[in-house]
């Protein structure tokens, strides 16, 4: 792990507090002409998610080819091998281009790929984007991006290189790629209803893959490695809930906003029904300030046997747009005054629109320039979990000029690092 920049190297250099004062919308740029050639596709990461994206990279262009595949896990990495053999000779990586293990980023980024896919647990991505970005590598990074703030501001560093460099970021913020949303925040951006004045956003749902309750580390597996399988229980490898789920509710909420950076976040929160040895919450309540007096609220759970919902409520002057999938607005009368419908031949699949577009830019010799987008969106959505973690009003300066940490640098699979307990409010600080 020490061949590419650390991150608490890049914290000697990278920009604090207030670099991300203005914030522009992802943008088509110049870059690197394309042809019909094969591009290879390299995957960090070989889980559910992982598997999804190189299925959509495969399916985006006929010219793609998995070249090279890197997981923590061998089993998961032929699980996803097998999923995507329907690609046939498309999707054979022989044995040579097969990495595993935590260092396995650096044997896929090695193998000559032209574009990776970036969908390890995301504790781990400052460090592969950094590393991609070193080898000149294209990208498509799945949110987030960064677990905590030494590790955003290794990806803000990471960024600024990849512009220097003319690579392509594409993000994994799916709603921003779903026509019925586009259109409708089309209409929250343009005006159509008038200013906004309040969000709320939900993302109710049922445990992911929560350890069992009395779960223990196996022997002879160390606490790296157990940590790691089970990565999704753990704050320094996903961020909890609101930070590896919710944050598709956060960043629409960003969205409304037109992106632009709040004052601060007041949260609560707690682990209350789950009782496993994770350390993560099981719920999150954020409200957002904005300038002009505007707060934006997200509710966050993840609780089994309560109501589900994902929905989002845009309050405008003049209507409230509600979504995401079948979007509409009503009046604040109730009365139905537009809903989204399909347009015939438009690619509805919204995780197959961002790759569809990656690889037409590519092709055109454009750059995609998600970078500064996925750095705001995931700053949203730590400043909300460390709200409710810490119990305080955190501003967003304080979120950027954070030490806070949350893993030592090298760890290996003979390592036992252990995590911190789970955040007590009034005693966590973010330090």
């Amino acid at each position: 792990m020490s061949q590419t920049t650390t991150r608490r190297q890049v914290l000697k250099t990278a920009t604090a507090a207030g670099t991300l004062a203005a914030i522009s919308a992802p943008h088509i740029a110049k870059a690197q002409a394309g042809n019909n050639d094969t591009i290879k596709v390299g995957i960090i990461g070989c889980g559910g998610r992982g598997t999804g994206a190189i299925t959509q990279a495969l399916n985006a262009d006929a010219n793609t080819k998995l070249w090279a595949a890197g997981d923590a896990f061998q089993d998961r990495l032929d699980s996803c091998l097998s999923n995507i053999a329907s690609f046939e000779d498309r999707a054979k990586v022989p044995a040579e281009r097969q990495f595993t293990g935590i260092d396995c980023y650096q044997g896929v980024l090695d193998s000559g790929v032209d574009v990776v896919i970036l969908t390890a647990p995301p504790g781990f991505r400052p460090e592969h984007i950094a590393a991609a970005v070193d080898k000149g590598v294209h990208m498509f990074i799945e949110k987030p991006m960064a677990v905590d703030p030494a590790g955003l501001r290794a990806v803000l560093d990471s960024v600024k290189k990849a512009k220097e460099k003319n690579l392509t970021i594409q993000n994994g913020f799916c709603w921003r790629f779903h026509p019925a949303v586009k259109e409708a925040y089309g209409k929250i951006l343009s005006g159509e209803y008038g200013r906004v004045n309040a969000v709320y956003g939900t993302y109710l749902a049922g445990p992911v893959r929560p350890l069992p309750n009395d779960a223990k580390k196996p022997s002879g597996m160390s606490m790296v490695e157990w940590q790691v399988a089970n990565w999704i229980n753990f704050d320094w490898l996903s961020g909890g809930p609101l930070v590896e789920q919710a944050i598709h509710t956060t960043d629409k909420v960003a969205w409304a906003m037109n992106d632009a950076i709040p004052i601060a976040a007041v949260g609560n929160g707690g682990k209350i029904a789950r009782t496993d040895p994770g350390n993560v919450y099981d719920h999150t309540n954020v409200t957002y300030e904005y300038a002009d007096n505007v707060f934006c609220h997200v509710a966050q759970r993840q609780i089994q046997g309560v109501h589900t919902e994902v929905i989002d409520r845009v309050t405008c002057d003049d209507a409230t747009v509600i979504g995401p999938g079948r979007c509409y607005a009503k009046d604040h009368k109730g009365k139905m005054i537009w809903r989204s419908q399909p347009k015939p031949g438009e690619e509805q699949n919204m995780y197959q629109v961002e790759h569809n577009e990656l690889f037409a830019a590519l092709r055109a010799g454009k750059r995609i320039d998600g970078g500064e987008h996925m750095i705001n969106s995931t700053a949203h959505a730590l400043l909300g979990a460390f709200a409710a973690q810490t119990g305080k009003r955190i501003t967003w300066d304080e979120l950027w000029n954070s030490e806070l940490d949350l893993a030592p640098e090298g760890l290996t699979f003979k390592d036992d690092f252990e995590p911190q307990p789970l955040p007590i409010p009034g005693k966590f600080s973010l330090a």
